[in-house]
Parts: structure tokens; sequence; C-alpha cells
């Protein structure tokens, strides 16, 4: 269970950030013809976040105590220490912008260029804020694997 869920909180991330970039292209050629899709696919993206955000949360509540234990007594204490507990702030910005991001989109992005142009920064954020995140959750995950290797056997 604990890895399933893991997995999931990954896999959710992944969607809203591929979802994001698909907004974006499509911001890019904003027609009348695929406002709905970049809509749905805002939608989809906080959708996604969201579903990451409560499958990662309670993996965190309920199983990462043991894991920071380990990290905390191995050779990579910062993994810990910086990286998760910057992740936790970093999660909170990319939840208010992919929060955003369907109401940005519910204008009408085909005529009006201020309007394209803010849902385009945002769309630009999120993906690259979620690419750190996973940094951040790839250096966590080494730091418990490092941490049971130091473990005398």
């Amino acid at each position: 269970m604990n890895e399933i869920l893991l997995m999931a909180h990954v896999m959710f991330g992944v969607g809203c950030i591929l979802s994001t970039v698909w907004v974006f292209v499509d911001t890019l050629n904003a027609r009348v013809a695929n406002l709905m899709r970049i809509r749905r696919m805002s939608v989809a993206a906080a959708v996604f976040m969201w579903c990451a955000f409560l499958a990662g949360g309670y993996w965190y509540v309920v199983f990462y105590p043991a894991d920071k234990a380990i990290i905390l007594k191995g050779p990579w204490p910062f993994a810990h220490n910086y990286f998760m507990e910057t992740k936790e702030h970093l999660v909170i910005m990319l939840l208010l912008l992919v929060t955003y991001l369907p109401i940005a989109t519910a204008n009408n992005l085909a005529a009006n260029p201020a309007a394209r142009r803010l849902v385009l920064w945002v769309a630009a954020l999120i993906p690259l804020l979620g690419l750190m995140i996973e940094g951040h959750g790839a250096v966590i995950a080494m730091g418990v694997k490092a941490g049971l290797l130091a473990q005398p056997h």
C-alpha cells in the first residue's frame, strides 16, 4: 500500500505537469475552437494536483515519519532538513497556481491578449514548480536509501 500510494502521488503530479503544458501550448494558439479544451485541461490539471496533494499528504502523515527517522540518522539529513521542508512550501504555491488556472482560463483567451498572457505565465510556472518538486522528491527518496545503506547489518 505504501509504494502504491507514493506512485499514485507521483503519477498525479506528472498528470498535472502534462495537462498544464497542454494548456500552455493550446493557449499559444488560442482560438474560439480550442477555448473549451483549454478550460477542460486546466480543470484536469487542478484535479490531478489536488489528487497528488491528497495522496502525498496521507502518505506524509501515515508513512513518512519512519522514513524521516531513517533520513535524519543517515548520511543525508539534508534530504529532510532542506528538501522536504522546501517541498512542503513549494507545494502550497503550486496548489494556489493550479487552482487559479481554471479561473484564468474562463476568460475569452482568443480575444483578450492580456488574459492570454496571464494564462501563459501561470501555465509556465506550474510545470517549472512541479519539476522542481519532483526533483526534491527524488532527493528525499535517495536520502532514505542512503540511510538504509548506512545502517549496520
